[in-house]
């Protein structure tokens, strides 16, 4: 897959818990990488009713260059779409791409 491929610009996304002193806590995002070039290809997608709403399940197929860091606690963020990331496939152990199996909630 040549550079031109991955035509999208996506940006990773962390979150942190951070202490309030009371014992509880607050998550808050951090982005941990911006601008990075992307392939997206949607794989499949479910609806489903659930308490009388209708819940929506899109996955997708998200391909970046290799990063030695990467966690699936992370999230894509993608034109104002956020992607779970389910999984991280690294093709063929080559070290050159990885696919991120991701799931988004509509």
């Amino acid at each position: 897959m040549g550079a031109g491929k991955l035509d999208k610009r996506i940006d990773l996304i962390a979150t942190t818990k951070v202490g309030d002193g009371m014992g509880g806590f607050t998550e808050s995002d951090s982005t941990v990488a911006s601008d990075i070039a992307a392939a997206i290809w949607p794989v499949s997608g479910k609806e489903q009713i659930q308490s009388m709403q209708n819940l929506g399940t899109i996955t997708h197929r998200i391909r970046i260059r290799y990063r030695s860091v990467l966690h699936s606690s992370w999230r894509v963020l993608w034109a104002g779409r956020y992607f779970a990331i389910v999984s991280i496939i690294d093709p063929n152990m080559g070290h050159r791409w990885l696919d991120l199996m991701c799931k988004e909630a509509a």
